[in-house]
């Protein structure tokens, strides 16, 4: 075999070495098996404060312009002491309809809540050219009498196949009122729902290294978000308006994460006043990749 031969069999097994084999990352993405769904997923979460009368047609512009590139959506704090929670929910997906994109939305009945002050509603919004819900989405019953607001629950699955996965919409009582006796029972998700594809995201009035935390990092879960300020001062302070971070989405060992974060929709502290009037949270994100 002459030399110009063995140059073309050398770069045709280098072109077909390379062509196959796995992704080596580039510090943000992970290593991938072939089983791996090949499109990340944008899943987002946001406590809107007081998600009824109070926002105005601008105001549930703004929510859906900041919400339009996610794929699929869990919102916290609607109102559910009369309809108008309901009804704004249905508003945003009004907007994020005329924005490019088919959107679809479930709104949970009122949690069964102590009183009728702390019982809220939950929400779900999707594209449903990307995800489809398979099942009806519930509250949990049995957290009932456990928790202020017992978890909203969604089965979903990409339109293009793979396994479902499950979304729980958690906002936990206040931090005075000792959070982690309704997080323990968080841990229990991938038995109940007889899955490694799931995520508990929401508002937990608590950060990610509380110890009650364990018992989910114990089962494969890890978080989405690290040391991240999700919630927003009532006044900046040397130009800082970041306050607690207690919003997050926990993960499976079945979810592979591409990238997270929170959305900083205020930007500068001239801003501060406008934006606490769509809430005092900002939405957190996470891109993953289903194996």
């Amino acid at each position: 075999m002459n030399s110009k031969c063995i140059n073309i069999l050398v770069l045709v097994i280098f072109l077909l070495t390379t062509a196959f084999s796995p992704n080596k990352g580039n510090g943000t993405y992970p290593n991938y098996s072939t089983k791996v769904s090949t499109n990340p997923l944008k899943i987002a979460s946001w406590n809107i404060r007081d998600l009824g009368r109070t926002k105005d047609a601008n105001e549930i512009h703004k929510i859906a312009q900041i919400l339009r590139d996610f794929d699929l959506v869990a919102i916290q704090e609607v109102v559910g002491k009369d309809p108008a929670g309901a009804q704004a929910v249905a508003k945003i997906a009004d907007e994020l309809n005329r924005m490019g994109s088919k959107w679809d939305y479930r709104t949970s009945d009122p949690t069964k809540s102590p009183s009728v002050y702390i019982s809220e509603r939950y929400a779900f919004l999707w594209k449903t050219s990307k995800v489809k819900l398979t099942n009806p989405a519930y509250l949990d019953s049995e957290l009932a009498e456990k928790c202020f607001r017992e978890p909203y629950i969604g089965k979903f699955q990409l339109t293009k196949g793979t396994e479902p996965f499950y979304v729980v919409n958690f906002h936990s009582r206040k931090h005075d009122d000792h959070p982690e006796q309704e997080i323990i029972y968080l841990k229990d998700y991938s038995t109940k729902l007889n899955s490694d594809s799931v995520f508990i995201l929401g508002d937990f009035n608590m950060n990610e290294k509380h110890e009650v935390w364990n018992n989910l990092y114990n089962k494969g879960f890890k978080s989405a978000l690290k040391d991240t300020k999700t919630t927003l001062k009532t006044k900046c302070k040397n130009g800082d308006y970041l306050n607690y971070p207690i919003d997050n989405i926990y993960y499976s060992k079945n979810i592979s994460p591409v990238k997270s974060g929170a959305i900083d929709f205020v930007r500068d502290c001239s801003n501060l006043e406008a934006a606490r009037q769509l809430s005092d949270h900002l939405p957190i994100y996470l891109e993953f990749l289903i194996k």
